[in-house]
């Protein structure tokens, strides 16, 4: 059996996020590395973008033309997790 995948590879594999898809939404408008984690979720995975930061602004450059220290590094935010009251509240 053929992999219909094979020309289509998986760039964020946190949150399993395709070539192909960066490359539309960046023909679409995205066009730099937090624009397309606002519209595909790509690098907002475990890894924050890590693995697949570079990547995604590589694409970005090949599709528009700009240059890599321009894209890079993408914008830095800590992972979110809920915290209970209580714990905000103890001293």
């Amino acid at each position: 059996m053929r992999n219909r995948n094979c020309g289509n590879p998986i760039v964020c594999r946190c949150e399993e996020v395709r070539e192909k898809a960066i490359v539309e939404a960046i023909r679409n408008g995205a066009h730099d590395v937090d624009a397309v984690r606002r519209v595909l979720r790509a690098g907002m995975g475990l890894c924050q973008g890590k693995t697949c930061g570079p990547l995604i602004a590589r694409l970005i450059a090949r599709e528009t033309g700009k240059s890599m220290p321009v894209l890079l590094p993408a914008r830095a935010r800590p992972p979110v997790r809920p915290v209970k009251i209580r714990v905000l509240s103890e001293k």
